[in-house]
């Protein structure tokens, strides 16, 4: 396996990232600090209409908290990304992406959220509000319970906790460092991440 990194980053609390990751590049997110959600899109990139669909991944996964040897699905039933290292597992697949309307709707206040700075990342692309689908929490979880009640969890990832993800193809990634401070998904504190792109 190649550990070469190609790309390292610092992604400061609340940012906003993207990047072409090539077919059979690794891209490594790093909870730095711990407790802190990051949302994640995904897209093909030589076709962006075709993106990462909940339903398949849940589906083929037969669970909606993800780990090592499960992947991201697209909308064509295609592998996005595979899972291939987790140290934190079960991330979340339903709780979708916070936004500023979403803050006001739950929270009567008007915080801008995940859903704007996938914005920032797609605008370059070409791509905006109606390319924003339900997506992957990395470090995250909504338990579901017998009776179907669902509710965001406290952040409980570790300082280092890390997913590795392999390109099926290759893949426009795209990373909000949530910002979310109305909900305990970040413990009320948003923190820096940091990622790693590693050679095939």
């Amino acid at each position: 396996m190649n550990n070469t990194i190609i790309h390292s980053e610092i992604i400061p609390a609340c940012g906003a990232w993207s990047r072409v990751i090539k077919t059979g590049e690794r891209l490594r997110i790093v909870d730095t600090h711990g407790e802190q959600a990051v949302d994640f899109l995904c897209y093909c990139a030589e076709d962006p209409a075709e993106r990462y669909h909940a339903p398949n991944t849940i589906k083929k996964a037969g669970t909606i908290l993800l780990t090592s040897g499960h992947a991201l699905y697209s909308d064509r039933a295609r592998v996005l990304f595979s899972i291939e290292e987790d140290s934190f597992g079960g991330h979340d697949t339903i709780g979708g992406c916070c936004s500023k309307p979403s803050n006001i709707m739950l929270y009567g206040v008007g915080n801008d959220g995940c859903r704007e700075n996938f914005l920032k990342a797609l605008a370059g692309y070409g791509l905006g509000w109606k390319d924003i689908v339900p997506n992957v929490n990395w470090f995250m979880t909504v338990p579901v319970d017998n009776t179907g009640g669902a509710q965001v969890a406290l952040g409980s990832s570790r300082p280092g906790d890390f997913v590795t993800l392999r390109a099926g193809m290759d893949v426009l990634a795209v990373i909000s460092n949530c910002p979310q401070v109305l909900n305990p998904c970040n413990n009320f504190d948003p923190t820096d991440i940091a990622i790693e792109v590693l050679g095939d």
